[in-house]
């Protein structure tokens, strides 16, 4: 095993940050998922190695005194090396079964962090570890994050409108509350971190991946965070103008409409719609439908018959 500190590139007086830089850089270039180089693994996963020493500052410490090797063996000098099987200082048992056992696989490790920011969750839930091989760090040894489980909520346009906590129960046995988030979508999945199943000793659980349906609405159309309607419109007040009388799903407004307003005119409620991520809200799209009197109307039939005979001209009245 070469030098750690010649693997990453960097002197031995480096400061963490840099450590942590060179590293990064080298995993960036030689992970195997993103390096079909043959070779490729065999650098990753002696850059892994080299990190997993100095990039923790008491295992630095220990190499820089020489008390350990480049490949995180301690160094025999005398009896001391094999007095500590029971838990002394630098034993081989508190370096395969613990120390290094733990941070390898995903309970805290100390490149985890590094891990998980390069290649995501597929690391974290046990991808392809420094070394090429499934599980992450560690190996087999490594601690086993929790799995994740599938859970959907069904929710309606007023719960989303009025950002409503709801109890659910998660397929672990699990109750929870859950306040519908802003900006919701049917169809979308949430990620909720820590309600899976449980991992392994020292390893995280896993997340529940909750998908939000909503329902349909009789009245009200969704489309993103803005609502559509359908508004009946009176024939007189189509005519003459004047107050209609708009529902929203927190209520009913009343909104001022211009004389001869036809079917199909849409008017724009600003922030009576869904609520936006940004805290913002959608808008409520009224559309008028005009209605005509229920029964015959003597003034208003001889009004249409009168202009419709103007339209026919006098050849055909």
């Amino acid at each position: 095993m070469r030098n750690p500190y010649d693997v990453l590139g960097v002197p031995k007086g480096a400061s963490e940050a840099d450590i942590k830089k060179a590293f990064r850089k080298l995993a960036k270039t030689y992970h195997p998922d993103g390096n079909k180089d043959p070779k490729a693994k065999d650098r990753f996963s002696e850059a892994s190695a080299a990190y997993e020493i100095v990039g923790d500052k008491d295992k630095r410490a220990q190499f820089d005194r020489g008390e350990i090797d480049a490949g995180g063996k301690p160094r025999a000098t005398g009896f001391e090396g094999f007095s500590g099987f029971g838990g002394g200082r630098g034993s081989a048992f508190d370096f395969e079964g613990g120390a290094r056992g733990r941070g390898a696989g995903g309970g805290g490790g100390i490149g985890e962090d590094i891990f998980s920011h390069l290649f995501g969750e597929a690391f974290r839930a046990g991808g392809a570890g420094p070394a090429g091989m499934g599980g992450g760090m560690g190996g087999a040894r490594g601690a086993q994050r929790g799995e994740d489980v599938a859970a959907e909520l069904s929710v309606s346009l007023e719960q989303v409108a009025s950002e409503e906590r709801l109890r659910l129960l998660l397929p672990t046995g699990r109750e929870v509350d859950v306040v519908v988030p802003r900006g919701v979508v049917d169809g979308q999945t949430i990620r909720l971190r820590g309600l899976g199943q449980p991992g392994s000793p020292r390893a995280e659980p896993g997340d529940a991946l909750l998908t939000i349906r909503v329902q349909a609405h009789p009245r009200f159309k969704a489309e993103g965070a803005d609502l559509r309607v359908t508004v009946d419109l009176p024939l007189e007040d189509a005519v003459l103008g004047g107050g209609l009388r708009v529902p929203t799903l927190t209520g009913t407004v009343e909104m001022k409409i211009p004389a001869m307003t036809g079917s199909g005119r849409t008017f724009r409620l600003r922030g009576k719609g869904l609520p936006k991520k940004d805290g913002s809200r959608g808008d409520l799209l009224a559309t008028t439908a005009v209605a005509l009197p229920a029964g015959e109307d003597a003034a208003l039939t001889a009004y249409a018959r009168g202009r419709r005979e103007a339209k026919a001209g006098p050849d055909q009245a």
